[in-house]
């Protein structure tokens, strides 16, 4: 599904989803993934991580605010992550502001689940001109301080993305 913001026309927004992450680098895993849809309906889970998924940074936790413990309690299987991401957004492609790290967790997602997405991750960068990429840190701070988020977890990073470039492209 081609976006209609990548054509400048005045439309819904694309999907967009975020990813939080035990850490970056070798052997770091999905915690977290949320979207948001062009409709404004999110969707968010905790994932329980696999017994062989050992990496964990404390510095990313600090950033994310979500412990093992959580993950354990309130987690849910990758299988059943999958399953909801693929039922919520077949057919559709979605958009990530971090491409290469959530293409890699969504990969490591998908291979532990033993699923395939049916869906498409895009990089949120190909939607940008290279006027609107040169506002998108300073239109971001703005959404942010006017959303008045309050954590980082993954549905409210894919809503203030999703929300910053809508700004972006009224701007342009």
């Amino acid at each position: 599904m081609n976006s209609p913001l990548a054509a400048g026309v005045a439309a819904l927004p694309p999907p967009v989803i975020d990813i939080e992450a035990s850490g970056f680098g070798h052997g770091s895993y999905p915690i977290e993934v949320g979207f948001v849809l062009p409709d404004g309906q999110a969707w968010c889970s905790l994932i329980r991580p696999e017994a062989d998924w050992q990496h964990w940074d404390d510095a990313a936790a600090s950033m994310h605010g979500i412990t093992r413990e959580q993950l354990w309690c309130h987690g849910r299987s990758p299988a059943t992550v999958c399953d909801t991401l693929n039922q919520r957004l077949r057919g559709l492609t979605i958009y990530s502001d971090a491409w290469a790290h959530d293409y890699t967790w969504l990969g490591r997602l998908f291979d532990v689940a033993d699923r395939v997405p049916a869906f498409k991750l895009e990089n949120l960068r190909a939607l940008l001109t290279e006027a609107d990429a040169a506002r998108w840190h300073e239109v971001k701070s703005q959404v942010a301080a006017r959303m008045g988020l309050a954590r980082h977890r993954a549905s409210a990073d894919a809503r203030l993305l999703q929300q910053t470039l809508v700004a972006v492209k009224q701007a342009a």
